[in-house]
């Protein structure tokens, strides 16, 4: 089976807001084994929406519209598919009784109201969060289309309660996808790695790249859950074999939540003094549900000054060294893990531009210092070639520091060849 995933709103394509939608969707999709065709965003206007939505139905099964269910006047796109399907739009007693309810004492507008008027003979798909519910409406010929609202908030549980249900009862065939996270491995080197897996179909292997951090994509398909995990497994463990210990997680959310997870299993704890990243490293790790357990103090000790009374870094050595050097790293490090009496302390320091280089210290040169009970270990980021923006330098080392973390804890090699 095709599908095809058109996101509604002009705000989307002015950029005013972001179009996750499509990603969620597409994912719900791609676990159902249906395969996406296309995606595209339609501005909020009655004409263009209807060209869309006939041209994929001509291409695909199934579309899946985003948005334009709401109660003002630019929500056109019950009324779009309603002439699209053939199918008179009518009052749904019981959508109409849920919003009732979701007002409760407050008065109910017309607009309002207007939320309860789907396609006749649509299986409907209650708003456990909002007010407009969503649908799927079957054409003449077989095809469906499926409408659900905009805000993620709403959207997300009408996928996992309604929507997925309802169409893996129609769906043919199963999708397994993972995705092996990698970091210090560019997306060159990890292409090269996996050159002759790169060309198959089933299953695929795929690379891709964030501004910090490589990533590879193993997907399978079979006629069933188990078929196709069996399909994607020698590759995906090919791939982590491949890659080596470059590999700090499969379907890991991220690099923070995996060194959380570790210290936690251990029982440790984790301090950090930063001056370059300014906090993002502890803001990173605190992202986390659960860091409380692991993670007692984040230290940003910019000034020179700060450094000496907050960690104990002599006057004496930053007078000598500068701010920006190894010997500094390590005793901030040292120092955040010692004051505050915790198993693993980290310090950071460097240039992250775009002014305050110098040939000596360029922009994008970053110490990071690992210190752990019986070594302290360092990190060097150097600039490659072209000057970074300030956020890619600040986050790549805050990255270059979880992922020293996670090495330590793992047991491998904590600096890399």
């Amino acid at each position: 089976m095709k599908a095809e995933i058109i996101a509604v709103g002009t705000e989307l394509l002015l950029g005013h807001t972001i179009n996750s939608d499509a990603a969620h969707v597409a994912r719900m999709l791609a676990e159902l084994g249906i395969d996406v065709f296309g995606s595209c965003v339609v501005g909020d206007n009655a004409e263009r929406l209807e060209r869309a939505l006939r041209e994929g139905l001509r291409q695909s099964d199934i579309l899946v519209t985003t948005g334009g269910l709401g109660p003002t006047d630019d929500d056109l796109i019950k009324e779009t598919v309603a002439r699209v399907a053939g199918t008179p739009l009518e009052e749904d007693p019981e959508s109409l009784a849920r919003l009732r309810e979701y007002f409760g004492s407050r008065p109910m507008g017309a607009n309002q109201r207007k939320q309860a008027l789907l396609p006749r003979g649509c299986t409907v798909f209650a708003n456990a969060v909002g007010t407009a519910p969503g649908c799927a409406v079957e054409t003449g010929d077989g095809k469906l289309i499926v409408m659900l609202p905009g805000p993620p908030s709403e959207l997300l549980p009408m996928l996992r309660d309604g929507v997925k249900p309802f169409l893996a009862r129609r769906a043919r065939g199963a999708i397994q996808s993972h995705m092996v996270r990698t970091f210090a491995l560019g997306e060159g080197d990890g292409a090269l790695l996996l050159a002759d897996l790169t060309p198959k179909a089933n299953p695929s292997v795929a690379t891709y790249a964030s501004d910090t951090e490589m990533f590879v994509r193993v997907t399978a398909k079979g006629e069933s859950p188990e078929e196709a995990a069996a399909l994607a497994a020698p590759t995906l463990e090919e791939v982590r074999r491949r890659l080596g210990d470059r590999v700090y997680g499969v379907d890991a959310p991220d690099l923070q939540t995996v060194v959380v997870a570790e210290l936690r299993r251990r029982g440790q704890t984790l301090a950090t003094a930063e001056s370059c990243t300014g906090g993002l490293l502890a803001a990173r790790i605190t992202d986390v549900p659960g860091a409380s357990a692991v993670f007692q103090a984040g230290v940003v000790t910019y000034a020179n000054e700060a450094k000496t009374r907050l960690l104990g870094v002599p006057p004496e050595l930053l007078a000598r060294v500068g701010a920006v050097s190894p010997e500094v790293a390590r005793h901030m490090a040292e120092g955040v893990r010692r004051r505050h009496g915790v198993d693993w302390g980290v310090g950071i320091t460097g240039i992250a531009g775009p002014g305050g280089g110098s040939p000596e210290k360029p922009v994008g040169l970053v110490y990071i210092a690992l210190s752990g009970a019986e070594e302290t270990w360092l990190r060097v980021m150097r600039p490659t070639g072209r000057v970074m923006p300030r956020a890619w330098t600040r986050s790549r080392a805050a990255g270059h520091a979880l992922d020293m973390l996670r090495r330590a804890l793992q047991g491998l090699p904590v600096t890399l060849d």
